[in-house]
């Protein structure tokens, strides 16, 4: 049965929603920062605005994306690989904001990944219709790093997945300014995000946000 992002029982800001042994969702954590975030990304897409990459395969990517931080996450025919510049203008990627970086390290300590020290932050903006298929963040040099994954805006479907690409997935629905973290036994775990269903948000309007923060280098 698919959850109804839409139900008046939506987590409250404070709960947690186990996803595995090292895996959770830290309901409304980033509630308290939003102002901040907002702001923050402002300032990054008008330095680096989003843009459609393309895949390995030579598709254009239905999800546009910007990077901020020492390391961006780019897709090309060349393949998948973080880089410190910006491919479009050949500048550093932005500077990761404070407010980024206070977030992530707050919600992996929460999680149980005290120390987290974030280098990277790809930011994906979902439109409606718009998904992100079944993937493992393999990219990273180092895997003992969590992932920490901040929703903003309209709600979404965040499928979680096993080990393998075929294993069982789990939809868990996700709303503005819940918190996914994973790492640890959970960190190669595959995941991805559900079409993206109509609706408005007061803060992106029928847009998601999504930053995920990462130890990239």
């Amino acid at each position: 049965m698919t959850p109804d992002l839409f139900a008046d029982d939506a987590p409250l800001a404070g709960a947690r929603t186990p996803l595995g042994a090292q895996a959770v969702v830290l309901r409304g954590l980033a509630l308290d920062t939003v102002d901040a975030l907002w702001a923050a990304l402002q300032a990054v897409v008008a330095q680096a605005p989003f843009r459609h990459m393309l895949t390995p395969g030579g598709q254009t990517m239905s999800v546009p994306l910007t990077n901020c931080g020492a390391l961006g996450w780019t897709s090309s025919r060349a393949g998948y690989r973080y880089r410190a510049d910006d491919p479009d203008s050949g500048r550093p990627w932005p500077a990761l904001p404070e407010a980024f970086a206070r977030l992530a390290e707050r919600a992996a300590a929460a999680a149980g990944f005290a120390g987290f020290a974030p280098d990277a932050c790809l930011i994906n903006h979902y439109a409606t219709g718009t998904r992100l298929t079944l993937h493992q963040d393999r990219n990273e040099r180092d895997f003992g790093h969590p992932i920490v994954s901040v929703s903003l805006g309209v709600p979404a479907l965040f499928l979680w997945g096993g080990a393998r690409r075929a294993d069982p997935v789990r939809r868990v629905p996700l709303f503005h300014g819940d918190v996914a973290v994973w790492g640890g036994v959970d960190r190669l775990r595959f995941h991805g995000v559900a079409p993206i269903r109509a609706a408005t948000h007061p803060l992106t309007g029928q847009a998601r946000l999504n930053f995920t923060l990462r130890r990239a280098g």
